[in-house]
């Protein structure tokens, strides 16, 4: 039985890799690679790799279904707990960016995106953050500190308003 489970998922396995977009194939590659060697792993503490809230971090989502972060992406770090990280994943996709909501620039934008005010020291593009995707991860899935947002920053705090609004549906909170 083992073994034909094993044999199932090696093709199973074989037949997405043959299917994904050929840009994504390394992605998917890396972000195996990468569980492979850090998933038994209890936090990133395990190879030095300390986190703080209001960190900016490159890491690994891993796989992802449709309309989910997933593979290598920044994230901005909300909380620590139990050796987990509360983390918001972000892209510095132009398009994106774009389309996130303002209450001054753009009051119709989507609200589950919030733009970054400018270029975060330690990044290179404008950001905006995916506040609907976020999650607690193992930091062992956290590569490297890119940047960082003083958690006693209005950015910050803006931040946390926007994240009730969305959990709790209050548009007053905004």
């Amino acid at each position: 039985m083992k073994e034909t489970v094993l044999q199932n998922y090696m093709q199973l396995k074989t037949e997405v890799y043959e299917s994904i977009i050929p840009k994504s194939i390394e992605h998917a590659i890396l972000s195996e690679a990468n569980w492979l060697g850090r998933g038994n792993l209890m936090s990133g503490e395990d190879v030095g790799f300390f986190v703080e809230v209001g960190d900016i971090v490159y890491m690994d989502y891993g796989q992802a279904y449709l309309n989910e972060m997933g593979y290598q992406h920044f994230g901005l770090v909300m909380a620590i707990s139990e050796k987990k990280a509360l983390v918001i994943p972000m892209t510095s996709n132009a398009k994106t960016y774009a389309n996130a909501y303002d209450p001054e620039s753009n009051p119709e934008g989507k609200k589950n995106l919030f733009p970054l005010p400018g270029i975060i020291d330690g990044l290179c593009k404008k950001s905006v953050l995916f506040l609907n995707d976020m999650k607690f991860v193992n930091t062992a899935r956290m590569i490297e500190k890119k940047a960082h947002i003083d958690v006693k920053s209005p950015v910050f705090r803006k931040i946390q308003l926007r994240i009730m609004m969305l959990l709790f549906q209050n548009p007053s909170v905004i």
